[in-house]
């Protein structure tokens, strides 16, 4: 019966309230940033909407916050990849106003793609060596003060809740514009909806931990490998124990 109930709730009511919710954020994203201000119509319509779509699929949110954040700097957040509402609970309660690098086959989803191109969002083509290094380029052009990246190191979500290897861009962009890393633990969005999976778990906790900045000052492309595992490792200190 719950299973039957999750169903109708998922296809009578989240995904009606999500379809209209992103078409409307997408367009409300569109005309802000071109008739107005990048920074705030970029961000803040989504923001909102992530956390319109949390609350749809009736999630319980718990954020630790992270005083040693500063609003008016820049960061490159990295995260751990659990599932599609990574983004969501990043996007709505971070509280940072951030450019995600993303897919680049997501460009092609219907108003999203668009809104998210108009937004200064960056899409990685890591087809060769040429077009990753653009995007890297592209992706430090966008970052300003008080705006950030975000990233998925792992560069898709996990099969298993547990993660993956973590590739370097996100290393690249912050050793070459000395910016601090702030690792994200994200909890529970696996649980909601797996990678390929058509079947969303409603009702389900989600969390989000800010950990505290690791400075890049003075770092080169040699450090990064160091980066890595530091940042790796304070992410996996506060997955929840069947994450690990």
């Amino acid at each position: 019966m719950k299973a039957i109930l999750s169903f109708l709730y998922q296809w009578l009511i989240f995904i009606p309230i999500l379809v209209v919710t992103t078409v409307a954020t997408a367009i409300l994203v569109m005309l802000g940033c071109s008739v107005g201000n990048n920074k705030f119509w970029g961000y803040v319509p989504p923001k909102y909407w992530s956390k319109i779509v949390c609350r749809a699929a009736l999630c319980r949110i718990k954020v630790r916050h992270n005083n040693k954040i500063d609003p008016n700097q820049s960061y490159v957040f990295v995260a751990n990849h659990q599932g599609a509402f990574d983004i969501f609970l990043t996007y709505g309660y971070l509280d940072q106003n951030i450019k995600w690098v993303q897919k680049y086959e997501l460009r092609n989803i219907p108003f999203v793609g668009k809104a998210s191109e108009i937004a200064g969002h960056v899409f990685v083509d890591s087809s060769n060596t040429r077009a990753l290094s653009q995007t890297i380029d592209k992706a430090e052009r966008e970052l300003a003060e008080g705006v950030s990246m975000a990233i998925f190191p792992e560069g898709q979500r996990t099969y298993t809740g547990k993660m993956g290897r973590f590739k370097k861009g996100a290393y690249i962009i912050a050793t070459q514009m000395q910016l601090p890393i702030v690792p994200i633990t994200l909890n529970g969005p696996y649980d909601i909806l797996k990678i390929h999976s058509r079947i969303m778990h409603p009702g389900k906790d989600l969390e989000i931990v800010i950990h505290d900045p690791i400075s890049t000052a003075g770092m080169t492309e040699a450090d990064i490998p160091g980066l890595i595992e530091t940042s790796r490792r304070v992410i996996e200190s506060a997955l929840w124990d069947k994450y690990k």
